[in-house]
């Protein structure tokens, strides 16, 4: 498993409902293709989020987010550096 980074804009700020919605409709393709969400980071203004997936590859995160019509810029492998 490694570390996945998916990119969020929003022309529009989400509400704390609106993004509830979103990790509902991730959640069921999340166990499914054994994925765990770990965080997410909401810029201030809410219009940048990062959120961070622990999944077997990239690919697998992007179909998840397509599947749960959840909107993002871009999404990445990564490493934590310390």
């Amino acid at each position: 498993m490694g570390l996945i980074i998916v990119e969020r804009s929003f022309e529009h700020p989400p509400s704390d409902a609106d993004m509830t919605a979103v990790a509902e409709r991730e959640q069921k393709c999340r166990e499914i293709r054994s994925i765990t969400w770990k965080r997410s980071v909401l810029s201030k203004d809410r219009r940048r989020m990062i959120c961070e997936y622990e999944a077997p590859d990239a690919e697998t995160v992007r179909r998840v987010q397509l599947e749960a019509g959840a909107p993002f810029d871009r999404i990445w492998s990564a490493e934590v550096h310390e």
